[in-house]
């Protein structure tokens, strides 16, 4: 496996997100190659409306997450802070981001010997780090794993995180139903993955090929990229040139997006749609425009570190959810996807993430 394959499988994600907190709708796939900056758009946090908002116990929350190289990381770093300052009680210590595991392990250690009071923990390797995990939850520190899960569930008191094969689901439902509907038959369906090796990608495909036959249709062709712009391109155009009609595309990811449309406008074609996935605000203004190929995106939201930081107070103030009959935070939390279209786009943007 390349350095650049092992980065992204440290991402360990698991897919499209819907909001259970609020933040920004951003790319989840991107690798960990420098990016574009993000924009300066704030960052969103939960409105308080519960009595689980009223000020309680003081609680302090530890955060460690990879460095904000690319725009979900920044986004999750900035999610979580933003969340943090909405609550008096809490007392909000994250530790310095970055990509190197044995520097990550050092910097959750020293949140153990601090003694927080929990931790919002999103690792760069949920394999690598399981261990000092387990060392805080053992420590008497509740972990609340996020996004990339530890393999032993000894290891944190409660996961949030998106659902990788409810994205593909999500956009085989949105073009096959479309396709269905317009009478289209034998449809030329191609699909450009993130790196084909990866979990995270394989649970897109499934999802993707699983809701397509529902239609009674199958994936013409499918090639996979590495998560960037410049991989978007090479293989969007290896695609163009094989196939000269196309009537859909599924990328996995709005961040290589921006390659894979850079060669479509290039290749002049328009006679297909195409579905992107993650959410991002580049993409929004794609489907917002109207006069782009890129018809809809499918969710997998950094949200999910608002919702970590909430869920990490409640567990240390000893709550549960409000809208729950429990008394305590359920061990495990999936997002759903979402499918952004034209028609709810303007609902969306303002959440949006520049890719």
């Amino acid at each position: 496996m390349s350095r650049q394959e092992e980065r992204l499988a440290r991402r360990g994600f698991l897919l499209s997100g819907a909001v259970v907190g609020a933040g920004a709708l951003v790319t989840a796939c991107t690798s960990n190659e420098p990016a574009a900056q993000p924009s300066a758009a704030p960052s969103q946090a939960a409105a308080g409306g519960t009595d689980n908002d009223k000020p309680g116990t003081e609680v302090t929350i530890g955060f460690s997450a990879p460095a904000a190289d690319h725009g979900w990381i920044a986004a999750i770093a900035k999610n979580a802070e933003a969340q943090a300052k909405q609550y008096p009680d809490v007392k909000f210590v994250p530790v310095e981001p970055t990509n190197d595991i044995n520097q990550q392990i050092s910097a959750v250690e020293s949140l153990i010997q601090q003694k927080v009071g929990v931790l919002v923990l999103l690792p760069n390797d949920g394999e690598q780090l399981n261990q000092v995990a387990r060392r805080a939850m053992d420590a008497g520190i509740p972990v609340v794993n996020l996004d990339r899960i530890f393999p032993d569930k000894l290891s944190y008191r409660t996961w949030i995180g998106g659902d990788n094969y409810g994205m593909g689901v999500a956009a085989g439902h949105y073009i096959g139903k479309k396709l269905k509907d317009s009478g289209v038959s034998n449809p030329v369906i191609v699909e450009i993955q993130g790196i084909a090796t990866l979990p995270l990608t394989q649970e897109r495909s499934k999802g993707f090929e699983d809701a397509l036959k529902t239609y009674g249709f199958s994936v013409t062709a499918k090639q996979d990229a590495q998560f960037t712009v410049e991989t978007g391109t090479e293989v969007a155009t290896n695609l163009l040139q094989a196939h000269k009609k196309i009537d859909a595309m599924w990328n996995h990811d709005d961040d290589q997006g921006i390659g894979v449309l850079a060669a479509i406008k290039e290749a002049g074609r328009d006679e297909f749609f195409m579905v992107g996935g993650a959410g991002s605000a580049n993409a929004m203004r794609e489907i917002q425009s109207g006069n782009s190929v890129l018809e809809a995106t499918v969710t997998y939201s950094p949200t999910m570190a608002s919702s970590a930081i909430k869920l990490a107070r409640l567990i240390a103030q000893g709550k549960g959810m409000s809208d729950l009959v429990e008394n305590q935070v359920p061990q495990s939390i999936t997002l759903a996807s979402e499918t952004i279209t034209k028609d709810n786009v303007a609902r969306y943007l303002p959440l949006g993430f520049e890719s």
